[in-house]
C-alpha cells in the first residue's frame, strides 16, 4: 500500500480542509433549498475490527456539513445517523449519499450486516442534515459499497454502487455472495474488469425498481476496460452528473489514486473513458462528488493533509471546469 506522502514534485496543498476539528471523508455534496450540504464518512481513530481490506475504516456515525456558499462558514451538524440506530447493521458506516423528494430527505449508506456482508440501506428525515431514521432492513437486492444517487431531468433517480477489494464486489460475480472469490479482484488482468452497478429507484425511493445491472466502461475502441488496466479500470466511488446533454460517470481507480471520468448518452451507459478529473492526493484513498452551485461546478474530495494517516481524512472543495469540447480540466491538488 502506498504511503501517505504528497505526489512527487508537490510543494503545498492547493485547497484548504472544510473543517479542521473532525475528519470527514468521501464527501457527497448537494444543494438543497439554496444551501450546500456535504454528506461524508466520519473517520475515527479506533482499532480495526475485522481482517479484510479496509478494516481500519471503522466509522460509526454520519456527520453532515453545510454552508450557504463556497468558501463561506461551515456548519457541522449533530450526528444524522448512528450505527446503533440501524437495526440490521453490525459495523462500518462507509461512504453515503443523499437526495430530496417532496420535502423528504433520503440518506443512502453501506454497512456490514451480521454476517459481515456489505449491504446498502436507506434512512429518511424531514431536514437535509437529519436526524435520519433507518429502514428496518437493507434495500432488497443491494450489495457492496459507495451508493451515489443521480436525479435525471425527467425526475427518475438512479443508484450507482460498487467497490472491489474491501467493497466485496468481486464476491458477487455469480449473482450470489461467494467469499471464496477473495479480497481483491478477479485476478484476471486480461479479462474485462469488474464493473460498477446501477439500478433505477422506485417511486418511493426506498427500493430498487429493477434488478441492478452492470455499468459498462469502455476504451476508445469500444472494448470493455480490462482488469489489469489499473490506470483506467473501476475500483470504487461512482458518481454521475450531467452537463450539456452528456452523462459523466466519475470514479476512483483505487491503487493508481486518480479520479477518472467517462462519458455516455444514457444514465445506464455505456461510458467511454476520457481522462482524469483529479490527480493523486496525499493519502491512499480518493473519493469525490461533483455539484453545480449557482451555475458553477465544484469537485468535493478528500485527502490526509491534517493527519498524514490513510484512515483520517479531510474534505475539500475545488472549482471544476468543463471545456468547450466536453473534456474536464484535470485538477491538481498541489501547487508545484
Amino acid at each position: 500500500m502506498a504511503t501517505d506522502t504528497p505526489a512527487a514534485g508537490a510543494t503545498t496543498f492547493r485547497h484548504a480542509p472544510l473543517v479542521r476539528d473532525l475528519f470527514i471523508a468521501d464527501p457527497s455534496a448537494h444543494v438543497f433549498d439554496g444551501r450546500i450540504y456535504v454528506y461524508g464518512s466520519h473517520d475515527v481513530d479506533e482499532p480495526a475490527r475485522d481482517d479484510e481490506p479496509g478494516s481500519g475504516f471503522v466509522m460509526r456515525d454520519y456527520r453532515v456539513l453545510s454552508m450557504d456558499r463556497i468558501g463561506g462558514p461551515v456548519t457541522v451538524h449533530a450526528p444524522g445517523l448512528r450505527l446503533e440506530d440501524v437495526p440490521w447493521a453490525s459495523m462500518q458506516l462507509w461512504a453515503p449519499d443523499a437526495t430530496e423528494h417532496d420535502g423528504r430527505y433520503y440518506l443512502y449508506f453501506p454497512a456490514k450486516d451480521a454476517e459481515g456482508i456489505f449491504r446498502i440501506g436507506v434512512a429518511t428525515g424531514d431536514r437535509p442534515e437529519g436526524p435520519f431514521t433507518a429502514q428496518p432492513e437493507p434495500i432488497a437486492g443491494s450489495y457492496s459499497i459507495d451508493p451515489a444517487v443521480f436525479a435525471d431531468a425527467d425526475g427518475a433517480r438512479y443508484l450507482y454502487f460498487g467497490g472491489i477489494h474491501g467493497g466485496q464486489l468481486q464476491r458477487w460475480v455469480s449473482g450470489r455472495y461467494d467469499a471464496s472469490m477473495g479480497i481483491t479482484d478477479l485476478q484476471q488482468p486480461e479479462a474485462p474488469a469488474l464493473m460498477p452497478r446501477v439500478a433505477r429507484l422506485s417511486d418511493d425511493l426506498l427500493s430498487f425498481a429493477e434488478t441492478p445491472r452492470e455499468v459498462m466502461l469502455l476504451d476508445d475502441d469500444g472494448a470493455l476496460l480490462r482488469g489489469g488496466d489499473l490506470d483506467r479500470r473501476f475500483f470504487e466511488a461512482a458518481w454521475v452528473h450531467r452537463h450539456d446533454g452528456r452523462y459523466y460517470f466519475t470514479y476512483s481507480t483505487g491503487d493508481t489514486h486518480t479520479i477518472a471520468y467517462a462519458t455516455g448518452d444514457s444514465p445506464y451507459g455505456p461510458f467511454t473513458y476520457r481522462g482524469v478529473v483529479l490527480a493523486p492526493v496525499q493519502g491512499w484513498t480518493t473519493h469525490h462528488s461533483i455539484v453545480d452551485v449557482d451555475g458553477r461546478w465544484y469537485l468535493f474530495y478528500h485527502d490526509t493533509e491534517l493527519s498524514d494517516r490513510t484512515h483520517l481524512r479531510s474534505a475539500k472543495v475545488a472549482e471544476l471546469v468543463h471545456e468547450a469540447d466536453g473534456r474536464i480540466r484535470t485538477i491538481d491538488p498541489f501547487v508545484r
